[in-house]
C-alpha cells in the first residue's frame, strides 16, 4: 500500500553535487523558482508547504492515481528539536477504491509532548483468504488459498499522546476506533456461498478502546533513517462498553535499527522486526486480525497481496540493503527480503513461514528531507508476485 510521510528530525546536510528529481526539471524557471522554495529546509515559526501528484501500484489497488501535500514546522529552535508535519492525500484506484489518510504528528518545544493522530477513510474492494471452498471458517482447511473478493467502507481514527521521560524515550496513552460497514460479497459466487460468507463476517465491524505506547526512537531522520534504533510498543484493548462489538485486546512490538553497511559508506542495511499478538481469548473481528499489509503503514510482505494471511498472532522479518546508484544522490537501488507466520487458528496452511523477495529502485524527490519514490518488484510463493510503489521509505 501507499505509506505515509513520517515526520523528520535533524534534515540531513547536503552537498552541493546532491541532486533529486525538482533539479532535473531546473531549465524551467517557475519550477526551479517552487523547487527551491519547497525544499528549503524549514525553520523554527516558518511552514513549508509541499504536494506530489504521483501515480502508484500495489497487488491490491492496481494503478493508482494520487494527490499527497505536507505542511512541515519546528515548535522550538533547539538544536535537535523533531520537526512536526501534516500530511494528508487522496488516492483513486482502478480497482475503484478510495483512500484518504490524514496523518497529524506534532511535538511541542524540546520534544516535551507528542501528539500523533492517524485517520483514515477507505472505500475498499478487498481479497480475503483463510476461510475455506464454502466460506465456512469453522472449516478452515477447506483450501484456505481460495481468495473472496469483498466491498466494505473503513474509518480508522487512531490518537495518541506521548511524553517524555528521557532522551529518545516516551510513553504516553491512546484511544483507537476503527469500524467497517457495508461489508458485503460481491464475487460472481453461488447464492448459498455468499449467504454464508456474510453471516460469518457479519456486515459491520467496530472497534473501540484506550491504548498504552512506549517508543524509543533515536533515529535522526525518520522519512529516511540512516541510523539509529526504533522500538514501538502498543497495548490496545477494545471495550464493548465504549461501542466494540466485544470485549478483546492485542499486543504489537515494531523494532527497526538502521546501520552503514561498509560503515565508512552511505548505503544503509535495514532491519525490520513486527510482532502483533491477540493477548485475549476472544479475537478482534475478521477485519481487524493481524494480516499481510495491514500493519499501520500497510507495507508489511511485499511479494504478497494485501490481507493475502491472517490470524490471531502474527510474526514478521524484513532485511533490506539499501545502496546509491548515481554518484548525485538521484538515483538508489534495494534489495529485500522477508519471512511471514501466522498462528493456524484460521488455516493450518498459514502456519508455515512465507518468504518474499525482491528489488526495487530509489528516485530522489527531496534532497534536503532524503524524501524517495519507491518502486520495487516483490516475489511471494504459489507465483505471488508484483509491483510496490511507495511515497517514502518502506520502513
Amino acid at each position: 500500500m501507499f505509506c505515509q510521510l513520517d515526520s523528520a528530525s535533524n534534515i540531513a546536510t547536503i552537498s552541493a553535487s546532491e541532486r533529486d528529481l525538482r533539479d532535473v526539471f531546473k531549465h524551467n524557471s517557475a519550477a526551479h523558482k517552487n523547487a527551491v522554495e519547497n525544499n528549503e529546509e524549514p525553520k523554527p515559526g516558518k511552514y513549508l508547504f509541499s504536494y506530489v501528484p504521483a501515480l502508484g501500484y500495489t497487488l491490491q489497488t492496481g494503478f493508482a492515481g494520487i494527490l499527497s501535500g505536507n505542511a512541515a514546522f519546528y515548535n522550538g529552535a533547539a538544536p535537535d528539536q523533531k520537526i512536526s508535519s501534516i500530511s494528508t492525500s487522496f488516492t483513486y484506484s482502478q480497482y475503484e477504491q478510495s483512500i484518504v489518510p490524514l496523518i497529524i504528528n506534532i511535538w511541542t518545544k524540546n520534544n516535551k509532548i507528542n501528539f500523533i493522530t492517524d485517520c483514515r477513510f477507505i472505500q475498499y474492494p478487498s481479497d480475503i483468504y483463510g476461510l475455506g471452498v464454502r466460506g465456512l471458517i469453522l472449516a478452515p482447511d477447506s483450501n484456505a488459498n481460495t481468495g473472496y473478493t469483498i466491498n466494505f467502507s473503513g474509518l480508522k481514527f487512531h490518537q495518541t499522546v506521548m511524553f517524555s521521560v528521557a532522551k529518545n524515550v516516551y510513553a504516553g496513552v491512546g484511544y483507537f476506533y476503527d469500524q467497517f460497514w457495508n461489508i458485503e460479497a460481491i464475487d460472481s459466487l453461488r447464492r448459498n456461498v455468499a449467504r454464508v460468507l456474510t453471516n460469518k463476517l457479519g456486515t459491520n465491524e467496530l472497534a473501540s478502546g484506550p491504548t498504552l505506547r512506549f517508543l524509543y526512537d533515536s533515529r535522526t531522520n525518520q522519512i529516511n533513517p540512516d541510523k539509529g534504533w526504533y522500538y514501538n510498543m502498543v497495548y490496545r484493548s477494545s471495550l464493548k462498553s465504549l461501542g466494540s462489538d466485544a470485549n478483546w485486546s492485542s499486543l504489537l512490538v515494531d523494532m527497526r535499527t538502521y546501520t552503514h553497511f561498509p560503515e565508512n559508506s552511505k548505503n544503509i542495511l535495514a532491519f525490520w522486526g513486527l510482532g502483533w499478538t491477540t493477548m485475549s481469548k476472544k479475537s478482534p473481528p475478521y477485519l481487524l486480525l493481524p494480516s499481510t499489509g495491514w500493519d499501520d503503514q500497510y507495507n508489511s510482505g511485499r511479494g504478497y497481496i494485501q490481507g493475502r494471511y491472517r490470524g490471531r498472532d502474527m510474526f514478521y522479518i524484513e532485511n533490506e540493503y539499501r545502496f546509491g546508484i548515481s554518484r548525485n544522490g538521484l538515483l538508489g537501488g534495494v534489495v529485500f527480503a522477508n519471512f511471514q507466520y501466522f498462528s493456524s487458528d484460521l488455516s493450518k496452511e498459514f502456519n508455515n513461514v512465507k518468504g518474499g523477495y525482491g528489488l526495487g529502485i530509489r528516485i530522489k524527490l527531496n534532497k534536503y528531507s532524503g524524501t524517495n519514490l519507491a518502486i520495487d518488484y516483490g516475489f511471494g510463493e504459489k507465483d505471488s508476485r508484483g509491483f510496490f510503489v511507495n511515497l517514502g521509505e518502506v520502513f
